[in-house]
C-alpha cells in the first residue's frame, strides 16, 4: 500500500487543513525497505517490505547532484525562486492557451505539485481537478511556501515524486535506472529523470524527445542520439541493480517493517569476507560437484553471531539452519563424555580393528575413512585422526542413550528421534544437525563446558550471556587439547594441512555418508567458526574430504579473525594434571599427557585379552534393542561380545549358552533379559541387563 504522507501527518496537525512542517514530512517518510545494520551501525543489508512502491531512505538536498534540481526547474518551474508557491503569470498563460487547445496545459508549480503529493485529495483524478480542488491546492502551496524554505520544498519534492513505475523518490530512481547514488547523477541522467515527471509511464520514445528538448534548452553537450541511447539503457534495466546481498537470511529473520533499521550482532567486514571466501572455494571445487556452502562465526564469550552466510549468494536456502548429517563432528562430545565418566583417558589404548555390532537394522560394521585399520591406538590419536571403529567402541562403553541425551543437552534439538533410531552409527554422525546448532555446541567446548544460546540480536549493555554447565570442564580441556594437536591428527591428515593454524585452535572435520556433507568446525580462544559445503539437493560430492572441502574456508576465516592478535591456548582447569607417559610395547612415542586427577598412569601397557578383567562389551547394561520391522524375525540376531572371556560361558536368563571366547549370535525375543558371564562353577562374573522391543513398540 502506497505511503500517504498527508494521512500520516493528520494526527499531528493542529488544524484540519494545516500544512505539515518539513520536519514532520521527513519524519513520516518511510523507505519501502527495512535496513539491517551490523554491530557497529553500518548498513549491511536491505530487505524490501512494501511491495506496492519502491522507496529508498530519504536523501538530503546536499546529497543530490546539483544537475538534477537544475533540470527539474527548467522542466517544471522556471520561476520557482521568484513566486510564492503559485506562478500567477504562468497560470494566466496556461488559461489563455487552453481556450484554443484540445489538450489542456498545466501550470502547477513544484510547490503545488508537492502539496498534491502530501494530500492525495488535491491530486488530479481521471478528468482533472475541479475548481474547488484547484483552489485548495493553491492555498496549500502558498502555506507551504510561507512555512518552508525553497530548499526544503525542492528536497521534499525530489524525495516524494514518482519517476517511473513503482520508483518513488530520487534515491530509488537513481539506483534503479542508473545504478548509482543521487550524488553521482550527471547532466544527461538528470534531464532524463526530469523528463519523466510529467509522464512517469511515457514510452521511451516520448521520454527521449522530452529529454532531448530539455538538453537543448540547458545547452548540454550531449546529442539527441546519445540521450536516446541512455534512455533505452536506463528504462531497459531488467531488475533492481544491487550487489550480491551479504546477509539475506539474517535480514529475513530480523526485519519485519518497512523503514525500520535493526542493529544485529554481525560484523559487516567479517560477513563480506566469509561470503567471498566461501564463493572462492566453491568456485575451486566446482569440478568436484560442490555447489553450495554456509559459514557461521560465533563470539565465544557472548554467543553473538558475528557472521551468518546462509549460502554463496543468489539462493533461498539457509545453509546455516538446514539439517544435514553431522559426520565425524560429533566425536569430540562422545570422547568428552567417556573422559568425564573416567571410562577412558587420553592415553588409553583403543582397538582399531574390524568389529560387527548387531543393530535393529542388522549387523553394523563401521569402517575408517581410508577403509583400513590401525590396530591399537591411543584415545588422543583416535579422536584427532578421526578413526571410526574406536569411536563406535567408545559409544558402546558410554551407552547410546546417555550419549543421545548429552547431545540434546548441548542444544542439538534436531535429534528428535529416540536413541535406538540412530543406533551406534550416532558415534559417526548419522544424525542430522544444523551448522548453527553444531557450532554452538563446539562453543560449549571452547567455554570449558558451559553452553548457552547463540543470538543475532545484541545483548543489552552489561547483560551477561546465559550459560549452564553441560560438559565437565576438565574433560572439555583435554578434548580441546587433542583437537589442537597436529601431531596426533597426522596419522590421517598429515602434518601440513589447512587445520594447522599458526596460532592455537581446536578443530574437527567431518564427512557424511556417500560424501554428501563436508564439515569443518573449530574454535580459538575467542571465536568458534563452522563451515559446511556440499549440495543443497543432496547430490554427493566427488572425492572431497573435510581437509580439502570445508577446511580451507575455516582456515581463511580464522586467519582473518586473528589477523591482529593470535589465539592463546587455554589454561588447564583445576583437577587436570600432566604426566610423562610411555607405552609397553611402544605403540606410540613417549610424551606428556593430560589426565583427570586420579586417572593418571606413567605406563600404558597393552594387556592381552586373556589377561583382562572379564566384562560384557555388548549389549551394554540398561541398553534397549529393537527389532527391524523390515527384516524377518527368523534372521535377526544379536551378537554378545565380551573381553577376558577365557574359561567363561554365556548365560541368558539362567540358561547356559556357549563359551564366551567367541561372539555368540542370539536370536532375540521381546522382553527384559539378564545376560551373565559365569565361570566353571556357574558363579556370575559380569552381568548386563537389557531389553528387546518388538517391531513397532514404543
Amino acid at each position: 500500500m502506497k505511503l500517504t504522507i498527508f494521512a500520516m501527518l493528520a494526527l499531528v496537525s493542529a488544524a484540519a487543513h494545516a500544512v505539515p512542517s518539513f520536519d514532520q514530512v521527513r519524519a513520516a517518510y518511510r523507505s519501502s525497505d527495512a535496513e539491517l545494520l551490523d554491530r557497529h551501525g553500518e548498513a549491511i543489508q536491505s530487505l524490501r517490505i512494501d511491495m506496492a512502491v519502491r522507496r529508498l531512505p530519504w536523501v538530503a538536498l546536499n546529497d543530490i547532484s546539483p544537475a538534477l534540481p537544475a533540470a527539474v526547474l527548467q522542466a517544471e518551474d522556471q520561476r520557482f525562486y521568484e513566486h510564492h508557491g503559485v506562478d500567477w503569470s504562468a497560470a494566466a498563460t496556461a488559461a489563455w492557451d487552453n481556450l484554443f487547445r484540445t489538450r489542456p496545459r498545466g501550470a502547477s508549480t513544484i510547490t503545488m505539485q508537492l502539496a498534491a503529493l502530501l494530500d492525495p485529495a488535491l491530486g488530479s483524478a481521471g478528468k482533472g481537478r475541479n475548481w474547488e480542488q484547484k483552489w485548495d491546492q493553491v492555498k496549500a502551496a502558498r502555506e507551504l511556501d510561507a512555512g518552508w524554505t525553497k530548499r526544503q520544498v525542492m528536497e521534499a519534492y525530489l524525495n516524494l515524486v514518482s519517476y517511473r513505475g513503482e520508483l518513488q523518490g530520487v534515491g530509488a530512481a537513481a539506483r534503479n535506472m542508473f545504478g548509482k547514488a543521487p550524488s553521482g547523477l550527471d547532466l544527461s541522467e538528470s534531464v532524463i529523470l526530469a523528463s519523466l515527471l510529467r509522464g512517469p509511464g511515457a514510452a521511451p520514445k516520448v521520454v527521449s524527445q522530452r529529454a532531448c528538448g530539455l538538453a537543448v534548452e540547458l545547452r548540454l553537450p550531449s546529442t539527441c542520439s546519445e540521450i536516446q541511447l541512455r534512455v533505452i539503457v536506463a528504462m531497459g534495466r531488467p531488475q533492481w541493480a544491487a550487489n550480491l546481498p551479504p546477509a539475506p537470511q539474517v535480514a529475513q529473520q530480523l526485519l519485519t517493517r518497512s523503514g525500520q533499521a535493526v542493529r544485529s550482532t554481525l560484523d559487516a567486514g567479517l560477513q563480506r569476507h566469509a561470503q567471498a571466501v566461501l564463493r572462492q572455494q566453491l568456485t575451486a571445487l566446482n569440478g568436484r560437484n560442490v555447489n553450495d556452502g554456509a559459514v557461521v562465526v560465533l563470539d565465544n564469550a557472548s554467543g553473538e553471531i558475528l557472521a551468518y552466510v546462509g549460502n554463496a549468494g543468489g539462493g533461498e536456502v539457509d545453509g546455516v539452519a538446514a539439517l544435514r548429517q553431522a559426520g565425524s563432528t560429533l566425536k569430540p562430545f562422545l570422547y568428552e563424555l567417556a573422559l568425564e565418566r573416567r571410562q577412558i583417558t587420553a592415553a588409553s589404548l583403543m582397538d582399531d580393528s574390524a568389529i560387527e555390532v548387531s543393530t535393529p537394522s542388522g549387523l553394523y560394521a563401521p569402517q575408517n575413512y581410508d577403509k583400513g585399520y590401525k590396530g591399537y591406538v591411543s584415545v588422543r590419536t583416535s579422536l584427532a585422526s578421526s578413526l571410526n571403529v574406536p569411536a563406535v567402541r567408545t559409544l558402546m562403553m558410554t551407552g547410546l542413550e546417555r550419549f543421545h541425551e548429552r547431545l540434546r543437552d548441548l542444544g542439538l534439538g534436531s535429534l528428535t528421534q529416540p536413541a535406538e533410531y540412530y543406533g551406534y552409527s550416532l558415534a559417526l554422525g548419522s544424525a542430522e544437525v544444523s551448522l548453527l546448532e553444531l557450532s554452538n555446541a563446539y562453543r560449549a567446548l571452547a567455554n570449558g563446558g558451559t553452553a548457552g544460546p547463540a543470538t543475532l540480536v545484541p545483548r543489552a549493555a552489561g547483560a551477561a550471556a546465559t550459560a549452564r554447565r553441560v560438559l565437565d570442564a576438565r574433560a572439555s580441556f583435554i578434548v580441546g587439547d587433542i583437537l589442537a594437536d597436529r601431531a596426533a591428527r597426522s596419522l590421517t591428515f598429515g602434518l601440513k594441512n589447512e587445520l594447522a593454524t599458526t596460532f592455537w585452535a581446536a578443530v574437527k572435520t567431518g564427512t557424511s555418508k556417500d560424501m554428501r556433507d563436508n564439515w569443518c568446525v573449530g574454535y580459538s580462544d575467542r571465536y568458534t567458526v563452522g563451515v559446511w559445503v556440499g549440495n543443497f539437493d543432496g547430490q554427493p560430492m566427488w572425492d572431497v574430504s573435510g581437509v580439502s572441502g570445508a577446511a580451507p574456508v575455516w582456515r581463511d576465516v580464522m586467519d582473518y579473525l586473528h589477523r591482529g592478535q593470535a589465539s592463546r591456548a587455554p589454561k588447564p582447569p583445576s583437577g587436570v594434571v600432566r604426566r610423562q607417559i610411555a607405552y609397553q610395547p611402544e605403540l606410540e612415542s613417549a610424551r606428556g599427557e593430560w589426565f583427570l586427577a586420579g586417572t593418571e598412569s606413567p605406563v600404558i601397557a597393552l594387556v592381552r585379552d586373556e589377561h583382562r578383567a572379564p566384562k560384557i562389551l555388548y549389549p551394554g547394561d540398561a541398553s534397549i534393542l529393537a527389532f527391524d520391522p523390515d527384516m524377518p524375525d527368523a534372521i535377526q540376531r544379536v551378537f554378545f561380545l565380551a573381553q577376558g572371556g577365557q574359561g567363561l560361558r554365556w548365560q541368558l536368563d539362567g540358561e547356559a549358552l556357549a563359551q564366551a571366547t567367541i561372539d555368540f549370535a542370539w536370536r532375540p525375543t521381546p522382553g527384559r533379559h539378564l545376560l551373565t558371564l559365569i565361570d566353571a562353577n556357574a558363579k556370575p562374573v559380569a552381568t548386563a541387563r537389557f531389553q528387546v522391543r518388538g517391531a513397532g513398540a514404543e
